[in-house]
């Protein structure tokens, strides 16, 4: 792997990639067989991509740019491995500038996907994709934030439903929070919900405990309780309407009624749509 390559590769969209190689014992919290860690960083001389490398399996791992478009401020990274440890042979981030940040995108598992506008869709959820077909959104319109087919701020997506009626208007939230896992919250003016699982979330369970494992824990643990729980859903339907704020993103203003949509970036078990 030729790192010099690789950072003039981010440079071309206007990043700094900075690499780093450490040895494998000096990370005791390294999750599982992760050979790298490619994150966004700020300091005082703003944000860079850091890239850590694992020295145990480094001799088997490759990291290349396979497509990079500077207009966009995209770059589509594939990691291949070649150690018989491996999970995962391949596997593609894609990289890049939306709004005010950088950031990184795991790639779902796609087979044939090589072009950055490839990765765009991918990441879009089942409902954009059926979204865009309906309305017609051009080729060239589909990687726009606000288009015919949906709104979005960040990594998530809100596609219109005009047909929506809530059946219990007195059940609307006012200015609820979502988010993805422990993530920052993008705070929305009206929010409605339908069907789903309550779990029960604090900053030390931000995926949610379901009743009976929340009734448990607070048996064992009194310690517990103390925590700042607060009642959620997990995979419900989720229409919301008004205003979305977020610190990180231009404030965006729904019309009406819009089924929320999270991107298709994480798509394991480990990962809950909760709101």
């Amino acid at each position: 792997m030729n790192t010099d390559i690789l950072q003039r590769h981010f440079a071309r969209i206007g990043a700094t990639l900075d690499v780093e190689v450490v040895p494998s014992a000096s990370w005791p919290w390294r999750r599982g067989r992760a050979d790298f860690v490619l994150d966004v960083i700020r300091d005082r001389q703003g944000e860079a991509f850091a890239l850590t490398l694992f020295d145990d399996v480094l001799p088997g791992l490759d990291l290349q740019a396979v497509d990079l478009c500077p207009a966009s401020r995209h770059l589509l990274l594939l990691a291949r491995r070649s150690y018989p440890e491996a999970e995962r042979p391949k596997e593609k981030f894609l990289c890049g500038h939306d709004e005010r940040h950088w950031f990184v995108a795991t790639v779902p598992d796609v087979p044939g996907i090589t072009r950055i506008d490839a990765a765009m869709e991918a990441l879009k959820p089942a409902a954009v994709l059926r979204s865009q077909r309906r309305n017609r959104v051009k080729q060239r319109h589909r990687h726009r934030r606000r288009n015919a087919g949906f709104i979005r701020q960040g990594e998530w997506f809100f596609v219109p439903a005009p047909r929506f009626v809530p059946p219990h208007p007195h059940l609307i939230l006012r200015n609820e929070p979502i988010r993805r896992g422990s993530g920052k919250p993008h705070s929305v003016e009206e929010v409605y919900r339908v069907g789903g699982e309550t779990v029960y979330v604090s900053r030390a369970y931000p995926q949610g405990l379901r009743e009976q494992a929340y009734r448990i824990l607070l048996q064992r643990d009194r310690q517990a309780a103390r925590l700042d729980w607060r009642s959620m859903r997990r995979n419900p339907t989720v229409y919301a309407r008004g205003k979305v704020r977020h610190a990180d993103h231009k404030t965006v203003v729904l019309p009406g009624w819009h089924q929320v949509a999270l991107n298709a970036e994480h798509t394991g078990p480990n990962v809950a749509f909760l709101d």
